[in-house]
């Protein structure tokens, strides 16, 4: 299933609130992004010591769904929330 993976890397002055990511911004994404095909949002939070603070798996009906969303009209509304959680700039990649 067609996959985009963000992730917030973790470095000097770093900052990621886990908690608003989870409770506001995902479901942010959710309601933005479902009618264009975003079929599931996965969260992972590292165990231990690693090198970055969250990602998110957001799994998509197709490829052509990623591109509607990423250049939906809500998406603005999407990336204008990420300073409200963290001062990192997102590493953005599909996978399938």
């Amino acid at each position: 299933m067609p996959t985009l993976v963000v992730s917030y890397p973790l470095g000097d002055g770093t900052e990621f609130d886990a908690q608003y990511y989870v409770e506001t911004h995902i479901p942010l994404v959710r309601t933005c992004w479902t009618p264009y095909g975003l079929s599931s949002a996965e969260v992972l939070l590292p165990q231990g010591d690693q090198p970055w603070h969250g990602a998110v798996l957001l799994r998509f009906e197709s490829s052509a769904a990623i591109d509607a969303a990423l250049n939906g009209i809500e998406t603005p509304k999407v990336m204008a929330d990420l300073p409200k959680f963290t001062n990192i700039a997102p590493v953005i990649y599909r996978a399938f």
